[in-house]
């Protein structure tokens, strides 16, 4: 049984994702609310990991400065040092600790991250790879019906199910045996018959069947027929249309849609808006917890802290995404920039606030010379 990524999806991510459709009757505004939803339930470890970070970011002068001192001074006491060095870590935070909140939602947001990369937001392809073999061979070989994992297809809107693609005989042939690639559930229900049952315009999902590799090899007509022409390696793939991937949302043309450029070289201005918004949110971002600023005392941790948001948005250039995922993304962004704005205004924990007020009292003291107007009338004071 599967509990990775396969489960979160097809337990947590599809029926939530049913539920809103049910309610707003748009894959749009559907993936809205599956983000809002996630982030939401993830709000407690994101916030953890935005706490910690702020208070490394202002306890970490301090706290390099205290380990460096401890260091030096028990650098030949290995035991002294590791109690000294717990006494720290128990003053400013571990720098540790903001990792953990992060991997434990991480397989959630994978889980979110495959369900809008599946159906019905993209058309999802079964690769088979049939092995041809000549006819004189034909007695070595044993014939084991051939499946491929499972994949929860929508054949209409709201009704889904777990489709694999089957070889009835196996994907082992010899020339001029003849076989099919069936789209069909584990009890044997055919994708054509669950679409003629649940859609009301079956015509709307129609599979498709080609040669990808090894056309001099195999043919397969638009049924899904194999014919075994001569000896060698072949690979066949069966496609599920994607409902929701020609369908539109506010200014998003398709939400399947892929790339900033088309076939025709025409520019895909929503997909653009979107990878420059999160871009824009990614900076914001850094900017209000503290990571994008220039004080820092790591140069060149600076410079990458500044070209990180250019790099992931030129990276959906290369390597680009569906426009559904990219909404995801940006507003996932755009809610964690928010989270940030008032997680950085909540006051320091008071031991650490201690402490900084402490070392800028001591920083004042050590910048004011005996001669200053300001020290002297303290000092008749």
């Amino acid at each position: 049984m599967d509990f990775g990524i396969g489960f979160l999806t097809n337990n947590i991510m599809l029926p939530i994702l049913d539920f809103f459709y049910g309610i707003v009757p748009s894959y749009g505004l559907a993936i809205v609310a599956l983000t809002l939803v996630i982030r939401f339930a993830l709000y407690p470890l994101n916030a953890g990991s935005i706490r910690n970070m702020r208070r490394m970011k202002v306890a970490q002068p301090l706290m390099q400065k205290r380990v460096k001192e401890i260091q030096e001074r028990y650098k030949d006491n290995p035991t002294k040092l590791q109690e000294e060095m717990s006494g720290v870590y128990k003053e400013f935070g571990n720098p540790l600790a903001g990792c953990f909140p992060v991997l434990l939602q991480m397989p959630i947001l994978f889980a979110l991250f495959a369900t809008l990369r599946g159906s019905p937001f993209a058309d999802i392809n079964y690769d088979v790879n049939l092995q041809v073999f000549p006819q004189e061979k034909i007695e070595q070989i044993q014939p084991q019906l051939f499946s491929t994992a499972p994949k929860a297809i929508y054949v209409s809107d709201g009704s889904h199910f777990p489709i694999s693609a089957v070889v009835p005989g196996g994907n082992k042939l010899v020339v001029g045996e003849k076989t099919d690639v069936r789209l069909q559930t584990a009890d044997g229900q055919s994708i054509g018959f669950l679409a003629a049952e649940y859609n009301e315009d079956p015509s709307s999902f129609q599979p498709k069947w080609e040669v990808i590799k090894g056309e001099d090899i195999v043919t397969i007509d638009e049924a899904g027929n194999i014919v075994a022409l001569a000896p060698g390696e072949a690979t066949v793939r069966a496609q599920a249309p994607g409902l929701a991937a020609n369908k539109g949302f506010l200014f998003i043309k398709a939400l399947g849609r892929i790339g900033v450029t088309g076939d025709d070289g025409a520019i895909h201005w929503d997909i653009l808006v979107m990878i420059l918004g999160f871009g824009a949110s990614l900076y914001l971002n850094q900017v209000l917890s503290g990571q994008g600023s220039a004080a820092t005392d790591n140069s060149q941790q600076a410079a990458v802290n500044k070209f990180t948001p250019i790099i992931f948005s030129g990276m959906f250039l290369f390597f680009p995404l569906p426009a559904g995922v990219l909404m995801y993304m940006l507003i996932a962004n755009i809610f964690q920039t928010v989270q940030t704005f008032f997680l950085s205004r909540e006051p320091l924990p008071e031991n650490l606030q201690k402490i900084v007020d402490a070392e800028a009292k001591a920083e004042d003291d050590r910048q004011t010379l005996p001669f200053e107007p300001g020290r002297s009338k303290k000092k008749k004071a």
